[in-house]
């Protein structure tokens, strides 16, 4: 019989390439004549966060990592280095998807906060070691804490809106591999 959509790991990648697209759209929009005082948290880091530890299976790290450079082109950032940092965040949280599995919510928060300031740390950190030029530390801190902030939003609309849940204890696969 043919698999069902919600089943099949391209779709799911084909959702959250199409919500990057939309999510690039709005940030490159000529909405306003001059950027707020503080900038916006980084809802597709969250994004990518709670993705991956909700169905890990979907999101491989190739695609982040593309994903990712096509917004580092596009925001002109150094490119590959925030990248490669959000890849290694990806598959830290990836390590701990079972675990996460098991933890609830707040404790499921507190690692994304982790992961998040640890990301934003290593990115200062080598881009201080290239002597690169960096944005100023408070604006970044800025955007870690509302993207941590903003990471139980993110997770309710990926829940209610796309049906992006946890896997139950001992489900499996269309393959009947432990998920």
């Amino acid at each position: 019989m043919a698999e069902p959509v919600r089943d099949n790991p391209w779709a799911w990648r084909a959702a959250f390439v199409a919500g990057f697209a939309v999510l690039m759209w709005l940030r490159l929009l000529p909405l306003g004549g001059l950027p707020g005082p503080w900038p916006a948290p980084d809802i597709l880091l969250a994004v990518i966060a709670a993705w991956v530890l909700r169905r890990p299976d979907h999101l491989p790290a190739w695609l982040i990592a593309l994903v990712i450079l096509t917004e580092d082109m596009l925001m002109m950032r150094p490119p590959g280095l925030w990248a490669a940092t959000v890849v290694l965040l990806a598959e830290f949280l990836r390590g701990r998807a079972a675990l996460s599995r098991q933890l609830p919510f707040p404790a499921e928060w507190f690692l994304v906060a982790v992961a998040v300031a640890g990301a934003a740390v290593v990115h200062r950190v080598v881009l201080g070691i290239t002597l690169t030029p960096a944005p100023a530390a408070l604006p970044v801190l800025v955007q870690a804490i509302g993207t941590i902030a903003v990471y139980p939003v993110v997770v309710a609309a990926l829940h209610l809106g796309a049906g992006l849940r946890k896997p139950a204890a001992g489900e499996v696969d269309a393959m009947g591999r432990r998920l």
